[in-house]
């Protein structure tokens, strides 16, 4: 029939792109979820292999009490309402506090002299403080510097690929 998608095309690669303060979620191994050129924003993935359900937060400020104009529009722009949000979306794909691994990357100083609002510090800060109440496992962090990253996660490989702009970083998180 015209028009029906074929067999092949229905498990095809499906990448979610998630932009600055924007989070997604996904529980099909065809998933791919992507996030480009983190500077200060630091980016959370958090995958339950069990469930295998993946979850894909970029944050971009610490603390939501500067814009809550903002924050009711956009939660996932901060780290205090943004994360919070990532576990609440995970809970939709089944995913289970208790068995998710993170990986944090991100939060480099991409300023050129120096930054006087220490924004990539102070999303580190911010990020691992509001994790640490989560009790998950960070399994990788790749954070601070002066380079952005971008972060593929593969999630019926279980893959995570950050790219840097002078190497690539591989980690399996399954």
């Amino acid at each position: 029939m015209a028009g029906s998608p074929s067999i092949s095309s229905l498990f095809a690669q499906q990448r979610l792109v998630v932009g600055v303060g924007e989070l997604a979620v996904a529980n099909t191994s065809s998933s791919i979820l992507s996030t480009y050129a983190l500077g200060s924003c630091i980016g959370i993935v958090a995958y339950d292999p069990e469930a295998r359900a993946a979850g894909l937060l970029h944050l971009m400020l610490p603390d939501s009490t500067i814009s809550p104009k903002k924050t009711g529009r956009q939660p996932a722009m901060f780290a205090d309402t943004g994360i919070p949000a990532l576990f609440s979306a995970l809970q939709g794909v089944r995913a289970q506090r208790s068995r998710i691994r993170l990986a944090l990357a991100g939060a480099a100083s991409v300023l050129n002299g120096p930054d006087s609002f220490r924004i990539g510090e102070r999303n580190i800060e911010s990020a691992k403080r509001i994790l640490s109440v989560y009790g998950c496992r960070i399994m990788a962090a790749e954070l601070g510097g002066t380079v952005n990253r971008t972060l593929h996660f593969h999630l019926g490989e279980a893959r995570l690929t950050i790219k840097l702009p002078d190497r690539t970083l591989e980690l399996m998180m399954g």
